[in-house]
């Protein structure tokens, strides 16, 4: 992979193809938007509402988790698949097109639950300590 954003569309695209109901809830309750008037609204927002929805059982499993960085990737495949609704979603320039690959394996929640050198790695290369 050459950048950054060529490893989040590939983890993006693994997670999809994985989970595909997180984008049938992601089109819901943004047609639900659309339906009520609104005329742009936060990707963010739609994926902290499935959040909640998993938390109280309206849908998906208890142990659901979704990386932060693919409500972009929700969101512009939304424009894609609804160009009528393009611009819903305000989106800007991925940084990450402008920043080199890290080769690192996408997060794991196991690596929480134990840090090893590969976590810690992982995490001092995305500055999170």
């Amino acid at each position: 992979m050459d950048t950054r954003l060529d490893e989040m569309q590939a983890d993006f695209d693994r997670y999809h193809k994985e989970n595909p109901w997180v984008y049938e809830a992601f089109k819901r309750l943004t047609f639900q938007l659309i339906n009520a008037g609104r005329q742009n609204f936060s990707a963010s927002a739609v994926v902290e509402r499935i959040r909640w929805g998993v938390s109280i059982g309206d849908y998906g499993p208890d142990d659901f988790k979704i990386n932060n960085n693919y409500r972009a990737f929700y969101a512009r495949l939304f424009h894609v698949e609804h160009p009528q609704h393009d611009g819903f979603f305000r989106t800007r320039k991925q940084k990450s097109a402008d920043e080199d690959a890290t080769n690192l394996p996408p997060l794991k929640r196991s690596w929480f639950d134990e840090m090893t050198d590969e976590t810690q790695q992982h995490l001092n290369l995305l500055r999170i300590r």
